[in-house]
């Protein structure tokens, strides 16, 4: 994309809705960039319910979430685990991931402003 704007977002969500049949739930996860949070993009997605949006806390990058969740998936199954092939390894992460999915609570966040020391 040459754009990371409400215009270019907006088209992504277009695309999306179409692309996932009719009868599912889009549930979105997005941080709180200017191009998800605008105008444009609150008033397009109230008009397009089946579009739920899910915010990460502000001053929380998405990408510290997804991080949370491997190094959960590395302690519990990748370092004690034994797989036979590629296969086996994909399917003990799907099964890891739906058995997690069903006991998983949200991250607390909070943020005190503390600086970060040096280890």
């Amino acid at each position: 994309m040459t754009r990371n704007d409400s215009v270019t977002f907006i088209a992504f969500l277009r695309w999306l809705e179409h692309a996932v049949p009719a009868d599912s739930t889009i549930h979105l996860i997005l941080d709180n960039g200017s191009s998800h949070t605008s105008n444009a993009t609150r008033s397009w997605l109230a008009k397009h319910p089946r579009l739920v949006v899910h915010h990460t806390p502000k001053r929380a990058s998405w990408l510290n979430q997804v991080e949370m969740f491997f190094s959960i998936l590395a302690r519990r199954l990748l370092r004690r685990g034994e797989f036979n092939s590629r296969q086996d390894l994909v399917e003990q992460i799907r099964e890891f991931t739906l058995a997690y999915d069903d006991q998983a609570r949200p991250f607390r966040w909070y943020y005190d402003s503390t600086p970060l020391k040096a280890a």
